[in-house]
């Protein structure tokens, strides 16, 4: 079976793609992905990577369209847009996607389409082509949503390929659990795939005080820097390891805390288990990573998505949410000492755990072909 997978040109987009396109190269499947921008470094997973948008630059997409569409751009900004923004954003990104990736699949001939809900344009193709497209979740929303979003901007790219409208998906793959926030979909275990990097030796076992691990988001723009800036401000207060992981120039650039360190680009869902308690942007991967690890999290409120992860965290009881301006000593103490918090992260562990790995999908997969 070849299957094509199809993301958005962007980190966060391409690599929770990662481990079931692995599973299915595994069983002997042909794989390849078409991606783009940073999305290109899941070839060090050994997949066959095609570049679907040479050039990209995400910032300049979503500086024209927000521009265009001012009230939008408030409530995007602030995180309250829901799936308008993404709509918008992501519409058209892959208004830019679809003939690439239409293109990619009529010289490859792929027997399934596997895409994730920012990148239908491998919807598209598999319509194109007339063969079965599944949609993988890789956030916290419903792709559902996600979709109807963003294909209402999508008319033109739609009538270029001779289509009126997008079928139903044969399948989908549900990644959240079911208590944090429900999907349509067969449940897949989430898995991380962290990229390259080594991990440091003393990251793989506890430290002489709990450790907290700090990271922010792959993106650059508004609230790009997360909470590091106030995590270190509050670290002298807190009796705690903190690990800031990948941080930018002018957070390094002050002098930082005697219990502060500071590592690269690390594979994150390895140096979870040896950690307290996980601090990050409120992105849907590191959300996900820190509930699969059974770590009590703050995700900080921000653009985009992350307000939306943040609060569902902070619903279910595994973690905080909180703008960075809010992050304190006494907020951090209270991440490694709340027991209700670490009771509800471990629960959400389990069921994460109970839910079927990506390598028992293979089989499912190749039964729609």
């Amino acid at each position: 079976m070849r299957v094509l997978v199809v993301s958005a040109p962007l980190v966060g987009h391409a690599f929770p793609l990662v481990p079931l396109a692995v599973a299915l190269r595994d069983a002997g499947h042909d794989v390849l992905l078409a991606t783009g921008g940073g999305g290109l470094a899941a070839a060090d997973a050994g997949l066959a990577v095609h570049d679907i948008a040479p050039g990209f630059a995400f910032g300049r997409i979503a500086r024209r369209v927000l521009l265009r569409h001012p009230l939008v751009a408030r409530a995007e900004l602030a995180g309250t847009a829901g799936t308008r923004g993404a709509g918008l954003l992501f519409g058209a990104l892959n208004d830019q996607l679809t003939d690439p990736v239409v293109r990619l699949a009529d010289e490859w001939r792929p027997d399934l389409v596997l895409h994730e809900p920012f990148a239908v344009a491998g919807a598209v193709a598999a319509a194109r082509l007339g063969v079965p497209a599944v949609r993988q979740e890789n956030n916290l929303f419903d792709g559902r949503e996600l979709v109807r979003a963003t294909v209402a901007r999508l008319g033109a790219a739609l009538r270029r390929h001779g289509l009126t409208e997008l079928p139903p998906p044969a399948a989908a793959l549900a990644v959240t659990p079911a208590s944090v926030a429900r999907q349509d979909g067969w449940p897949m275990r989430h898995t991380s795939y962290g990229g390259g990097g080594e991990l440091p030796a003393w990251l793989r076992e506890p430290g002489r005080r709990p450790r907290i691990l700090v990271t922010r988001s792959t993106l650059t723009g508004p609230g790009d820097r997360g909470p590091m800036p106030a995590v270190v401000t509050a670290a002298p207060g807190v009796d705690a390891e903190i690990v800031l992981v990948r941080p930018d120039r002018r957070t390094t650039a002050r002098p930082l805390p005697d219990n502060v360190r500071v590592v690269d680009w690390i594979p994150l869902d390895e140096a979870l288990p040896a950690s307290a308690a996980l601090v990050h942007h409120g992105g849907a991967g590191s959300a996900l990573g820190a509930l699969a690890a059974g770590l009590p999290q703050l995700a900080t409120v921000g653009p985009g998505d992350r307000r939306h992860n943040a609060e569902l965290v902070a619903r279910r009881g595994a973690g905080l949410a909180s703008r960075p301006a809010d992050i304190t000593a006494h907020t951090l103490t209270r991440l490694l000492t709340d027991e209700t918090l670490r009771t509800a992260a471990v629960q959400v562990s389990q069921e994460i755990a109970a839910t079927p790995p990506p390598a028992a999908q293979v089989a499912r997969l190749a039964a729609l072909v």
